[in-house]
């Protein structure tokens, strides 16, 4: 445009933006066209000559993140930005489909991958896009069964779905998600088809789990579906117990010997999760603020994809 039509479009713009006149009604102060108005609008935010702003209030996802790498630099974080006012359902669906998503990326052929069932891995397991992987294995890292199913639909669908989604494998393992006695679980741990499930948790690339909370709104399927009663519940809270990774649990500085219940429980000492290669904790829900707070101070994971509102509500935990 000359000279004269970048100041035309200068004085479009102060009518417009300065004084707050419609387009009609710049067009008919200064004798143009609608679409002409608009075109000037145009080349004024083009070339500078209108800057536009947004001071946003809140903080983006891009700087919570940061800030969650700052406090535990052994930590990679994403943050999902979610619809303002959206319901915990919504920023749950963004959370597996990030997390759907990092996995093509990480996957590669002759892993073996431990995963931990929940109503968050069910939500990643229907997110997934179709992918051949060479050679993957998937192995659950926690039994299943309780006194009222033997072996969970709802679990081994979970771990199939992984499995049929990349060509893999998978490696079930049908014993109950909490022992009766310590000692029938040490019985049991000497069982050679046993024994070669947890070989393979053992030699996991990578292990993918969520944290557990009876405190979510939509509590973690082990506390809604039967698999701790009362009793179970009052320990935990008498014990200090804050969350679960894999059904064993821990307190909020992350610390996890000597709970009771955890001597009964099939999922790995978590150990195993510290010194895994890589992990992969997915998180959505401000029910699991303070389970995520003890994992990230007991250093219980590498990689962390969680949403922006029970992020920064993680951070305030502080």
């Amino acid at each position: 445009m000359t000279e004269d039509q970048a100041t035309l479009a200068l004085n479009v713009a102060r009518l417009y933006y300065h004084q707050g006149l419609t387009t009609d009604a710049v067009a008919r102060e200064l004798g143009l066209s609608r679409p002409k108005v608009s075109r000037l609008l145009s080349f004024a935010r083009r070339t500078g000559l209108v800057e536009i702003r947004i001071h946003d209030a809140g903080v983006p996802p891009q700087a919570l993140a940061a800030e969650l790498q700052r406090r535990y630099p052994f930590l990679s974080a994403q943050v999902v930005s979610v619809p303002p006012g959206s319901s915990e359902a919504v920023w749950l669906a963004r959370v597996a489909t990030a997390c759907a998503t990092l996995l093509n990326t990480l996957l590669l052929p002759g892993q073996v991958v431990g995963l931990a069932w929940g109503n968050t891995l069910d939500a990643v397991s229907r997110a997934l896009t179709p992918r051949t992987v060479p050679d993957l294995r998937f192995v659950q890292l926690n039994g299943s069964a309780n006194d009222s199913d033997f072996v969970s639909g709802f679990v081994s669908d979970t771990i199939l779905r992984f499995a049929r989604n990349y060509g893999a494998q998978a490696h079930l393992f049908p014993v109950p998600t909490f022992f009766d006695d310590p000692a029938t679980k040490q019985a049991m741990w000497r069982e050679r088809s046993v024994r070669h499930v947890l070989a393979l948790q053992e030699r996991a690339d990578l292990l993918l789990y969520s944290v557990g909370s009876h405190t979510a709104q939509t509590p973690s399927h082990v506390y809604s579906a039967g698999y701790l009663d009362a009793d179970d519940v009052q320990v935990l809270s008498s014990e200090g117990a804050v969350g679960d990774i894999a059904t064993v649990f821990y307190r909020a500085d992350g610390s996890y010997q000597g709970l009771t219940l955890n001597a009964r429980a099939s999922g790995p000492d978590l150990s195993l999760v510290r010194r895994a290669p890589d992990t992969v904790c997915v998180v959505s829900g401000l029910g699991k603020v303070r389970a995520l707070h003890g994992a990230l101070q007991g250093g219980l994971l590498r990689r962390l994809i969680v949403d922006e509102v029970t992020a920064k509500a993680v951070l305030e935990e502080e």
